[in-house]
């Protein structure tokens, strides 16, 4: 009975990791991950993101940039200093305001507009990464390896085509796995 109970429960926390692995459509489309605000949270920035979703607003107010990463790839980070395969990171982007309440000079972070997915599938990527936008669908097409951010991952990118280099939390792991790129 207990080693029933231990496989059940090995079972449970093995799915806990699956769950968060990328899921796809049958045409190829991924489905945006519904607990992605649960996931570890990485770093936020103020008009960090380039292209249509980085533009600012109609009010000309910069956009935050939020950074997800499921669970199981955190940790396997801490561990490692690289990403395993089946990470995904979620980039949400928001438009922000000054005058909220009785904020009048700072910034806060205000509607969603848009959401882009980096994701490791060592299996159906070639390079093993690739980039999904979401629009207002929780499934998304791939973006074209011919896009620019394919190759500005693989310039700029700290570690594994991913901007470490703006984690707070991860760059002194990867310095001390010694996988930060210089």
């Amino acid at each position: 009975m207990i080693l029933k109970r231990i496989f059940l429960l090995m079972a449970a926390v093995s799915m806990l990791g699956a769950q968060d692995d990328p899921q796809y459509t049958n045409d190829g489309m991924m489905r945006l991950p519904a607990n992605y605000r649960e996931w570890v949270f990485l770093s936020s920035g103020l008009a960090m993101t380039y292209g249509p979703a980085g533009q600012t607003n109609a009010q000309g107010n910069p956009r935050f940039d939020n950074v997800f990463v499921s669970p199981a790839a955190y940790k396997s980070f801490l561990k490692t200093g690289t990403w395993p395969d089946k990470t995904t990171m979620v980039l949400e982007i928001r438009d922000s305001d000054s005058h909220v309440s009785i904020n009048t000079g700072g910034r806060v972070q205000t509607s969603l507009a848009a959401i882009e997915v980096h994701v490791k599938d060592m299996a159906r990527f070639k390079g093993g990464w690739a980039f999904f936008g979401f629009d207002k669908s929780d499934k998304a097409k791939l973006i074209p390896a011919s896009a620019n951010c394919y190759s500005c991952h693989a310039e700029h990118g700290a570690v594994d085509t991913t901007f470490v280099q703006f984690y707070p939390t991860l760059i002194d792991i990867a310095k001390q796995k010694g996988t930060l790129k210089p």
